[in-house]
């Protein structure tokens, strides 16, 4: 069997022996797992141990899978992180919702142990594979950049960015699909300048938009909460 001594998963899911299972099948595998039963402790211990792949129960007292999964795509350590939903519920309409919230693979219970592990090792080989080799363009509907040359162009013209603005861009685009709040983006884009506000992110996107003209439509903003960047 395939091994991955240096990858780290976490496991979390409020039956201990479904963990309990797991824990074993996939240190089996070679893999470095911990186990959580409390979906509480999860982005703390998340944040510690900085796994690879995480394993998400949906149906959990006190927090859901799909809430830890928002949690985690919203986490600028824990964002990029590859998340497998493990659950119950196999239906196709909340197969979709999972898929459609940001997770990377879905397996419904009752389960083969055997197509956990190498569905487990998929995630992990794809993981790899997009870091070993980055793409130096983004794109988003008809906005373009290429990170290389620190170029953007729209419908194929090219836009001219401040650097705050080509960060702001490249933020968006990197998490297409994924709401950034307005906090969220004075922390990665201007490291929560001490003189800034809110108000700062608004303004620097209304330029942004009007520099992209008509390609300006693929960032949609969300009410009372920030952006997002679709396409």
């Amino acid at each position: 069997m395939e091994k991955n001594e240096e990858k780290r998963v976490l496991v979390v899911d409020d039956e201990k022996d479904v963990t309990e299972l797991l824990e074993y099948k996939l240190k089996q595998a070679g893999l470095l797992v911990r186990a959580l039963n409390d979906p509480l402790r999860a982005i703390g211990m998340a944040r510690d141990l900085r796994p690879d792949l995480i394993i998400l129960d949906v149906m959990m007292p006190d927090l859901t899978g799909i809430q830890l999964l928002r949690m985690i795509r919203g986490d600028a350590l824990l964002q990029d992180t590859p998340v497998m939903f493990l659950t119950a519920k196999g239906e196709t309409e909340d197969r979709l919702k999972g898929l459609e919230g940001g997770a990377d693979d879905y397996l419904a219970k009752p389960f083969d142990p055997r197509e956990l592990v190498l569905r487990t090792q998929a995630l992990l080989r794809r993981a790899k594979s997009a870091a070993a080799k980055p793409d130096s363009r983004l794109a988003a509907g008809p906005v373009v950049i290429d990170l290389e040359r620190h170029e953007v162009t729209a419908g194929g013209k090219p836009v001219e960015l401040t650097a705050t603005e080509f960060k702001l861009l490249r933020t968006l685009v990197e998490r297409k699909g994924r709401v950034q709040t307005r906090d969220r983006l004075l922390a990665d884009v201007w490291n929560y300048a001490p003189d800034l506000e809110t108000r700062t992110v608004d303004t620097h996107m209304r330029r942004l938009r009007e520099k992209l003209g008509r390609a300006g439509e693929v960032i949609e903003t969300i009410r009372g909460v920030g952006y997002r960047a679709q396409g």
